[in-house]
C-alpha cells in the first residue's frame, strides 16, 4: 500500500496520528456503528461510513470486558499504529471520504501484529472497493 494523502497528513514512521484523522466523539462513533457498513473478521469488526469530509478518519473501540488495562492499551496501540502507518494513507488513495471504526473482538487480544494488520487492511480495501 502506498501512503498517499496531502502533505502534513501522511502516515509515516515517527509521525503522529493527526487529530483531524480521528473519530473520537460519542455521537460520531454511534453514527458509524448505526449507519456504517460492517465486516466481521476473526479479530475485528470494521465499520465504514461514507461522509462529506475531504479526508478519511479512523476510530477504535476496545471493550473492557475480561481484560486488564494493560492488555486493552496494548491492543489499542497496535490498532492505532496499523491505522496510522498502513490504512490511513491507503484510504486517501482508495476512498478518501469515509469514517472507519474498528471494534476489537475477543480474539484480537491473542492475534499477532501480522494477523491484525492483514485483517484490518483486507477489510478496509474490500469495503472501499465496493463503494
Amino acid at each position: 500500500m502506498s501512503s498517499g494523502g496531502p502533505a502534513g497528513f501522511r502516515s509515516a514512521r515517527g509521525a503522529r496520528f493527526p487529530k483531524q484523522a480521528r473519530v473520537t466523539k460519542g455521537p460520531e462513533i454511534r453514527a458509524v456503528l448505526a449507519r456504517g457498513r460492517r465486516v466481521r473478521t476473526e479479530s475485528l469488526d470494521v465499520f465504514v461510513l461514507p461522509t462529506a469530509r475531504p479526508r478519511p478518519r479512523l476510530g477504535f473501540v476496545v471493550p473492557k470486558a475480561r481484560h486488564t488495562v494493560v492488555e486493552r492499551n496494548r491492543l489499542k496501540r497496535r490498532l492505532k499504529e496499523i491505522g496510522r502507518i498502513r490504512v490511513l494513507g491507503a484510504l486517501f488513495d482508495v476512498c478518501p471520504s469515509v469514517d472507519v471504526l474498528v471494534r476489537a473482538r475477543p480474539a484480537a487480544y491473542r492475534a499477532s501484529w501480522d494477523e491484525l494488520n492483514a485483517q484490518f487492511l483486507g477489510v478496509v480495501e474490500g469495503l472501499c472497493s465496493q463503494s
